[in-house]
């Protein structure tokens, strides 16, 4: 499935990506449908304990849901993975870039999204082919636990800097979402915000519904 810059653009305003330890007794799978029934525009597949071929056939099946809701479906870091599988694309951190040049290894047709967390590595990014660049940790993130804050300004910085898609992550939850109004990201990408509730679905329909007021926020 290919995404103009426009429709990708539109998919950054709801990007969940997926976290297993909040699971319980439910499967990823279920979690990841009800995320997308709740209106999740993005899926990123996140792993980091699994075995190949468990984590395979997970990013198969997550594919397909991602496809049969229509919207862009990524592996987190696993070029491999996301090749074998079928995916739309890979994301990767900048000390993944080391070295390599992911934009040759994944080709031309694939998204390729990069984190960063200034506007030097926002840029980087932009020149080494990223589709879409993933800026945080704007809060505080138990996720990262190394990752520092953002502030709104330098959030701003980025955003005008690059010509690209850009989503905001790290620590966002529904009660701190609206803050972001005004910093020019394109959407919020949430981990624990969707997956450690009790109702991902809900979850996403009440972010995707802030998503959209903060993004129409900006002006």
């Amino acid at each position: 499935m290919k995404f103009t810059r426009d429709e990708l653009r539109r998919a950054m305003l709801l990007y969940a990506v997926t976290d297993r330890s909040w699971l319980g007794e439910r499967a990823l799978e279920q979690d990841a449908q009800a995320v997308l029934r709740g209106g999740a525009t993005f899926l990123q597949l996140r792993e980091k304990n699994l075995d190949r071929d468990a984590f395979l056939a997970e990013a198969i099946q997550l594919r397909a849901l991602a496809q049969r809701y229509h919207v862009p479906f990524v592996v987190n870091d696993s070029i491999e993975i996301a090749q074998a599988c079928g995916a739309d694309g890979v994301h990767v951190g900048q000390s993944d870039l080391v070295g390599k040049d992911v934009r040759s290894l994944i080709g031309p047709d694939r998204i390729l999204g990069i984190s960063a967390n200034t506007v030097d590595t926002a840029l980087a990014a932009q020149a080494a082919g990223a589709d879409y660049i993933g800026v945080g940790a704007v809060f505080g993130t138990a996720t990262k636990r190394d990752a520092k804050s953002l502030s709104l300004p330098q959030l701003r910085a980025v955003c005008a800097a690059v010509d690209i898609p850009v989503v905001a992550i790290g620590g966002i939850t529904a009660g701190n979402l609206p803050s972001l109004t005004g910093s020019g990201v394109d959407g919020v990408a949430v981990v624990s915000a969707l997956f450690a509730q009790p109702d991902p679905e809900e979850a996403a329909r009440t972010l995707r519904a802030l998503a959209q007021r903060m993004v129409s926020g900006h002006g």
